[in-house]
């Protein structure tokens, strides 16, 4: 079957704030909602079905949100897949779109978070990360760091060893963020530093990661609307920003079965994400402008470079070094900040980057304006796992 054109009609984006000084998940997500609704110039009654994406919360908040926006008896959809759960709801309302099921559908995430690093919820049964904890405690046995430091600290010194990265290269990597979050409102952080300052910042792993290499928890939402090409010419709708490729992958062998923490901890699973989403849209690495990529640490920005073909394996820190990662390098990544700077409440991520890379192809990103922008690349990554890779492209 040949899927449908899908148009991003629609975005909307509270600002990312502290845990304790947001409003509820419900308000927020609403919020948001209403923002990408006028942002498409549409009512919510034109909304056929709706994709909420959070993960802590109960088993309807999605329509708890909502609710609040309109009580049109529309199917609500409520999503969770750990980190990437926002562009998962986004990948299932394009589905919708694409296939013919509606011509117009919502995604929005939203995360009221508590603070403190990320933990287990149920501690009544079995670890759902039970598989990756019995690789990890082979591969980086001290497990006095919280979960997500030790796994993904390990991955660093990982490529720190087998590379010969510096601890520098990570500190560019977040100084770079900071930059880039300079220019957004609605970033968390908007104090740029410097490579010495990041360095200096308490040490959670001594000589691997310290603190302003790992992002804060953070409470926001964000939205999207995604309307097919009839619906838009119909209705008025501005139709410059497509997703033309997007693909989700889950876990193979290699993750559990090549005795890598960088492996454990997604890399191959976004390569092939990365791999079907470029042979959609028919691009290459080279041919992104712009990118918004899963920064949860600042080792993982460098993972990534290399899992999204940006550079050859083992070459992530030239690739920084040579500022091809910022404005006049060879693709901008993370204009927005990224979640080192912005913020990651989990459900609100992917969508979050969703508006960054709209706002940039619409060529309204105000001061972060990536010059010229016509493809841009959204990767999002959640242990357990999923990575979603989407490719957009102006009309």
């Amino acid at each position: 079957m040949t899927a449908r054109q899908v148009v991003v009609a629609g975005v909307g984006m509270t600002p990312f704030v502290k845990p304790g000084s947001s409003e509820p998940y419900f308000e927020m997500g609403a919020r948001a909602v209403r923002q990408a609704l006028d942002d498409a110039g549409i009512g919510y009654e034109r909304v056929q079905q709706a994709f909420a994406g959070y993960v802590y919360g109960d088993s309807t908040c999605g329509q708890r949100t909502l609710y609040e926006v309109g009580l049109s008896g529309i199917p609500v959809v409520n999503v969770n897949n750990n980190c990437s759960t926002g562009s998962t709801a986004l990948m299932l309302a394009r589905q919708a779109v694409a296939g013919g099921t509606v011509d117009c559908a919502l995604a929005v995430g939203f995360e009221q978070m508590q603070p403190g690093a990320l933990s287990m919820h149920w501690t009544d049964r079995p670890d759902v990360m039970g598989r990756f904890e019995a690789v990890a405690n082979e591969l980086a046995p001290d497990s006095t760091l919280p979960l997500t430091l030790r796994y993904f600290g390990a991955a660093g010194l990982e490529h720190m060893q087998r590379h010969g990265t510096p601890l520098e290269t990570f500190a560019a990597i977040r100084a770079k963020a900071s930059r880039h979050a300079a220019n957004n409102p609605l970033a968390l952080f908007r104090k740029v530093l410097d490579v010495d300052e990041v360095l200096e910042s308490p040490a959670l792993w001594p000589g691997v990661l310290t603190r302003l290499m790992a992002c804060p928890p953070t409470c926001g939402a964000a939205a999207a609307v995604v309307v097919s090409e009839a619906f838009a010419r119909r209705h008025g709708v501005r139709d410059t920003v497509r997703i033309v490729g997007q693909s989700m992958t889950t876990d193979g062998p290699s993750t559990f079965e090549s005795g890598s923490m960088i492996r454990l901890m997604g890399f191959d699973m976004a390569r092939e994400a990365a791999r079907q989403a470029y042979e959609q849209a028919a691009i290459g690495p080279g041919d992104v402008d712009v990118c918004e990529l899963h920064d949860c640490f600042a080792q993982n920005e460098l993972f990534s470079y290399e899992a999204l073909g940006f550079c050859a394996e083992g070459e992530g820190a030239a690739f920084v070094a040579d500022g091809d990662n910022t404005y006049g390098g060879q693709v901008v990544t993370n204009p927005s900040g990224g979640l080192l700077s912005k913020g990651h409440p989990l459900g609100a991520t992917g969508l979050a980057q969703c508006y960054e890379l709209t706002q940039q192809l619409r060529g309204t990103a105000g001061a972060r304006q990536v010059e010229g922008a016509r493809v841009a690349l959204q990767h999002n990554l959640g242990l357990g796992g999923a990575a979603v890779v989407t490719v957009y492209q102006r009309a």
